[in-house]
């Protein structure tokens, strides 16, 4: 691999990236689509320079502010030095003026533990941020901020409605990809590594599915059955909408609602190899939708798994930290709560309501739930930690807030996603 053309490569693309307009993900597949020169090899290192100058921005930023020249250059050769901080001699043919004296400082000052920086190069969060979750967790902030600078494990559901998860295990043993049962989902797969799944048998097939354990139990929550009425009303891609027809048993009607057509379109070659066919995806307009309108008050089960910031899952997107502001997260909520409110309408009597985000902030779940009951009053919530003991949800209070009322899984806790949900039921 040439040192100059990973240098140029990986210094355009934190050009692109770090003016946070669009998802790190995507800028990442437009840009390697634009640069059809580079080899697989060449396309890794330099995302994964680049993915770890947005994890620890500010450490990067701290480190970099001592040279000189453009700064996306900077952060560049920091990246790709520190990758293989004992060979960083390999980029010395390619640097200029007083880069070689800085690169050398910079990869021995990175050496320093922790310990010895200062705050924000430690948690590299945003202040906003910083602010809110140290009121949340107290001492446990540290901890948080460590495990969401760590990159999320892989973890998949089995199907178990084509195999059972000890076959998959032995399956998956034979193409020399290790893992184990996931600690709570009793549908879950943590694997070792990150292995390339998509020619797998049992990927092909529908035995597996990638899905963070955090979301298989937001499915297992929703406890829908055989013969029901269910609607995942924010389905998306449909993670949950397909775990949910697994719980079913394949019976009943599963309806996936979403506002985006194109989200619910990669849907279909997933549904196609799950042995579903009770699942009927649609596309809405808005929540006042007529097609919602026709099922009011049918339902027996509704999952909102809705629109939120995602700081749940900076482990996958780190550039989301930037990307978000305080002022969207409390424009979010009032979305946050037509939603919810507009899939309540659906539930008949005696149906269970789940509200769910993959956030960490109370303004988008606890203070959220507590404004959706207040206004519903023909609404009763559910205590989720016994709904998961009923489930036989190993350590289930564990995964809840200390009343039990609530879901909250957080990264350095549970190694799962940051997932928060709240239950009702309708009178």
């Amino acid at each position: 691999m040439s040192p100059k053309v990973l240098l140029s490569s990986t210094t355009e693309l934190l050009r692109l990236a770090l003016t946070f307009a669009h998802p790190f993900d995507a800028v990442v597949q437009r840009f390697f689509r634009e640069q059809r020169t580079l080899g697989p090899r060449e396309r890794a290192v330099v995302a994964d320079a680049a993915y770890a100058v947005l994890r620890r921005k500010r450490w990067f930023d701290h480190l970099a502010n001592s040279g000189k020249g453009p700064r996306e250059r900077r952060l560049a050769l920091l990246a790709l030095a520190l990758q293989e901080p004992e060979d960083a001699s390999r980029w010395a043919s390619l640097l200029e003026g007083d880069e070689p004296d800085w690169l050398v400082r910079a990869v021995q000052a990175a050496k320093a533990p922790l310990s010895e920086w200062p705050a924000e190069c430690r948690h590299n969060l945003p202040d906003w941020l910083v602010e809110r979750l140290q009121a949340q967790v107290g001492e446990e902030f540290l901890p948080l901020a460590d495990a969401l600078l760590t990159t999320a494990p892989l973890d998949l559901r089995v199907n178990v409605l084509k195999e059972k998860r000890p076959q998959v295990i032995a399956e998956l043993a034979d193409q020399a990809i290790e893992c184990m049962p996931t600690a709570y989902s009793p549908w879950g797969l943590r694997l070792q590594g990150k292995p390339s799944l998509a020619k797998l048998d049992a990927y092909q097939r529908g035995a597996i599915e990638v899905q963070d354990e955090g979301s298989q139990l937001l499915a297992l929550l929703l406890d829908a059955r055989r013969g029901e009425m269910v609607a995942d009303f924010c389905a998306g891609a449909g993670g949950k909408t397909l775990a949910i027809g697994v719980a079913m048993r394949n019976t009943g009607r599963l309806y996936a609602f979403d506002t985006s057509a194109h989200r619910l379109q990669a849907l279909q070659p997933r549904l196609a190899k799950s042995g579903l066919d009770i699942v009927y995806p649609s596309a809405i307009a808005h929540e006042r939708d007529e097609r919602l309108a026709r099922l009011a008050g049918k339902m027996d089960r509704v999952l909102v798994d809705a629109p939120c910031s995602g700081l749940g899952t900076l482990r996958r997107s780190p550039d989301l930290k930037w990307r978000t502001s305080l002022a969207e997260v409390q424009a979010l909520q009032q979305r946050q709560l037509v939603i919810l409110s507009a899939a309540a309408r659906l539930l008949k009597p005696g149906g269970r309501l789940i509200y769910a985000t993959c956030s960490l902030l109370e303004e988008e779940n606890e203070a959220l739930a507590l404004s959706f009951g207040a206004a519903n009053r023909g609404f009763s919530p559910l205590g989720v930690a016994e709904v998961l003991n009923g489930l036989r949800v190993s350590q289930a209070e564990n995964l809840c807030s200390s009343d039990g009322q609530y879901l909250r899984l957080w990264p350095h806790r549970h190694g799962t996603d940051g997932f928060f949900a709240a239950a009702w039921t309708r009178h």
